[in-house]
């Protein structure tokens, strides 16, 4: 399972670039967990264990990273631009820091019967209904909150942040994703 997404890679010049194709990665990897999650009652192939091990892995250690983007580096900037487009979507980004924040135990739980799985080759009746719930739960939760942030928040953020603040986001993309050589900073 691929993780690049399309013909073209963006780069770090582009940060809610980036972070949109991470919205692909999400949606790809949710994919896989819920066509894992629907399988009949039967041990994993080789190849379905190998994608249940890289969803998990990406939910687990890429998915984070993508949530501090947004989190820590895209709506603090937002937050402190004193323009009236600005202020009205700020609810918006209220709304998307609860979703992360609801998201939370049902990724541990996710995680937590996935490494079962993985551990021994099936689940029981009730931890697979548990897992599939968890998972249509996360792909309900994320499809919404994709379309917000696709269609108010990364667009607005694209035309109002300066190039200097994209230099420093995607300085702190890099430096979360311990990549070298670091983009500069424009000043």
């Amino acid at each position: 399972m691929p993780v690049q997404i399309g013909a073209s890679v963006r780069d770090f010049s582009d940060p809610t670039g980036l972070m949109t194709d991470c919205h692909r990665r999400v949606e790809m990897f949710l994919g896989a967990l819920s066509k894992i999650g629907g399988l009949d009652d039967r041990p994993l192939t080789p190849s379905e264990h190998t994608d249940l091990d890289k969803a998990l892995r990406y939910f687990r250690e890429a998915a984070p990273k993508h949530t501090a983007d947004e989190e820590e580096s895209l709506f603090p900037r937002l937050r402190r631009i004193p323009d009236t487009e600005v202020k009205s979507a700020l609810d918006a980004l209220a709304r998307l820091e609860e979703d992360h924040r609801w998201a939370a135990p049902l990724h541990a739980q996710v995680e937590q019967i996935g490494q079962q799985w993985l551990a021994g080759g099936r689940l029981s009746a009730e931890q697979k209904d548990t897992f599939r719930s968890a998972v249509a739960k996360l792909t309900s939760m994320y499809r919404a909150h994709i379309e917000v942030e696709e269609r108010l928040v990364f667009p607005l953020a694209a035309r109002i942040l300066s190039k200097k603040e994209k230099s420093a986001m995607a300085r702190e993309m890099t430096d979360r994703r311990s990549l070298a050589p670091p983009i500069p900073v424009v000043r």
